[in-house]
């Protein structure tokens, strides 16, 4: 059981109910919570004489280069159906970008001189998806990627040559290896294999050997490797082996036994592990707590981040990018109220110049600040989330979006969330729920969501709503749930299994019935199916009729409030048959829905144009049916 750290007392509710801005909140434009940065994304070259950002071009975001010390920019991408997938700067002349196909996730990797020439498609294969195995960085020409080329269900390695887009397959998966792991000469050494439920750890001395088992684990128990140590010799990892917190040790992976504990926390799984390239030493650990924390291993970097925390007090700091030699770095900045911005800081002369900010147009004095809270289920679990109360309210009988998170083994965090903001602004109170098996508390609370889709996780987001109401925050005659993926199966879930409980829905490319769910996965899906039976349910089995109940396109009769759904039709996670499903069902029934599918979307809205049309039509919907006062 998560430990009550988190716990909310009834005094801290009492602050959250009082501590708002007692000004009106003007009504902000919708665009400007959606809407594309100028320019955002940036990164500095590896010998530190340009910087690259990704800006608007035909309402698509590509990639533009400009000097350090100059304000001229170059764009170097044309691309205009689609948003570039992400980029970094493979040398301090050529650029590796991923783009798919109309949110298909068949993710090509391109590669772009910066000056904008010899643009090649590095995987120009059709319904194939691409990933970067290790980009490299020594190596100014080639990288290690994985495709599943042969056969979409597995992913082999290859060596490609980023300047003509020469192919070598480096590794054959022999039909049940899931990750690969290089180390820090780019040699393949360690592989992750599945059965569906079982892991097992291989590894090698050298390329010359095969692979060899050093441990088997069921998915439940998980050691997964992250880098070698700089002799290439050991190797470190996050292990929740033997305990319920994940921790990060360091591993012989000859034995795959523990050599020594590097972090571990009481409360909450360790995320991650970072180290410096250049001076080959391990820097922190982050964990997450409310907020995100780190647990410095390096003075230096420790000294970087404590002369940033004093120039740029009260917001989250991040370092993007740096300098080969790591003394110059791209830093971001954030908060809850704030998509922040970017500064170019030099560790030598301590000195942090800004370049540019995310959103200016979006005063975080005028937005609302999101709180953590926690409460108790109904079978003694601590269920922690955040509360953000709309600006200029008093805090009493509020209209409220319920909004639970996709995944569903995934977590909300405290950070700057277009949509919260955007419903907040527009006078709901918004709630977000780290229901069971939300990660990052543990494998004891992960595990307890195991088989319960609709049951004890749908009674941690309705104990929620409850606990909102008993609060006197929420207006129980005006409370809305809205989420996408998983969250918008929990949508279907709550207007179904407890249709009292709300007002009315948003389901944005949520499953509507497990049985097809499991029977429409990606190919690259198919070698976790018989994990995804344990967590979720086999339709193979008599488990069958336990997903059947547990679908809510099968209680459509018990729907009494407006439904909007919405629906990507290239999706290839949730497939846009749930969306019909749970439409024509009701539309059999004579009830209209409102139903919006993007031709050129998959799993959520990526184009600019569609979520301004998605977000128009939500507001509407919920204007209509929650009727907010004005702030």
């Amino acid at each position: 059981m998560i430990n009550k750290l988190f716990k909310i007392s009834n005094i801290t509710l009492a602050l959250i109910m009082i501590s708002i801005n007692t000004q009106a909140q003007k009504k902000i434009p919708l665009k400007d919570f959606f809407k594309n940065p100028k320019k955002s994304s940036y990164q500095i070259s590896p010998d530190g004489k340009n910087i690259s950002y990704l800006g608007p071009y035909k309402k698509r975001m590509n990639i533009f280069v400009q000097p350090v010390n100059e304000e001229k920019a170059v764009r170097i991408t044309n691309v205009t159906d689609r948003d570039l997938g992400g980029y970094f700067w493979k040398s301090s002349s050529r650029i590796v970008f991923l783009k798919d196909n109309a949110g298909d996730e068949n993710f090509h990797l391109y590669a772009v001189d910066i000056d904008g020439k010899n643009l090649r498609d590095l995987t120009p294969f059709d319904g194939v998806k691409a990933d970067i195995v290790d980009d490299l960085t020594d190596n100014d020409n080639e990288m290690i990627i994985q495709m599943n080329k042969e056969n979409k269900e597995l992913f082999d390695v290859y060596r490609i040559n980023i300047n003509d887009g020469k192919l070598e397959k480096i590794a054959q998966n022999p039909g049940n290896i899931t990750g690969w792991v290089t180390d820090h000469d780019g040699k393949l050494r360690i592989a992750v294999t599945t059965d569906g439920v079982n892991t097992s750890l291989l590894y090698r001395d050298n390329e010359n050997e095969t692979f060899k088992n050093i441990i088997t684990t069921n998915f439940k128990e998980s050691l997964s490797p992250l880098f070698f140590d700089f002799d290439n010799k050991l190797l470190y990892a996050s292990s929740n082996i033997g305990r319920d917190k994940s921790a990060i040790v360091k591993i012989d992976p000859k034995t795959a036994k523990e050599v020594s504990m590097i972090f571990e926390h009481p409360d909450v799984d360790a995320d991650n592990l970072f180290y410096s390239h250049h001076r080959k030493v391990l820097t922190a650990v982050t964990f997450t707590t409310w907020k995100k924390y780190r647990k410095f291993l390096d003075g230096q970097t420790e000294i970087i981040f404590r002369n940033l925390e004093s120039k740029l007090p009260g917001y989250e700091i991040s370092l993007s990018s740096s300098t080969k030699d790591e003394n110059t770095f791209i830093v971001r900045t954030y908060s809850d109220r704030s998509l922040g911005s970017y500064y170019l800081y030099t560790y030598s002369t301590n000195t942090l110049t800004l370049i540019t900010e995310v959103s200016p147009w979006l005063k975080e004095e005028k937005l609302a600040v999101m709180k953590p809270i926690s409460f108790e289920s109904r079978d003694g679990l601590i269920i922690n989330g955040y509360l953000t109360l709309p600006v200029g309210v008093e805090a009493k009988n509020l209209p409220v979006v319920i909004n639970p998170h996709g995944g569903p083994w995934h977590r909300d965090v405290w950070t700057f969330n277009p949509e919260v903001q955007f419903l907040a602004n527009r006078g709901y109170a918004v709630l977000q729920i780290n229901f069971r098996g939300s990660t990052g508390y543990g494998r004891e609370f992960w595990q307890a969501s195991f088989k319960q889709w609709g049951r004890d996780m749908q009674n941690d987001i309705t104990d929620g709503v409850n606990w909102l109401i008993k609060s006197g925050i929420a207006d129980p005659k005006r409370v809305a749930i809205y989420g996408a993926s998983y969250g918008g199966y929990a949508t279907l879930a709550g207007i179904t299994f407890t249709p009292d409980l709300y007002t009315c829905a948003v389901d944005y490319v949520g499953v509507s019935n497990l049985v097809t769910f499991l029977s429409t996965i990606p190919p690259y899906w198919k070698p976790y199916l018989e994990m995804m039976y344990e967590m979720i349910g086999n339709i193979n089995t008599n488990e069958y009729q336990m997903l059947k109940e547990a679908s809510p396109i099968n209680y459509v009769d018990k729907i009494k409030c407006p439904l909007f759904v919405a629906q990507g039709a290239k999706d290839p996670r949730v497939n846009i048959n749930e969306s019909n499903q749970i439409v024509e069902a009701l539309k059999k029934r004579g009830i209209k829905v409102k139903y919006m599918v993007k031709e050129n979307e998959g799993h959520g809205f990526s184009n600019e144009e569609n979520q301004f049309d998605f977000y128009k039509a939500m507001e509407k919907f919920l204007k209509k049916h929650m009727k907010p006062k004005k702030g």
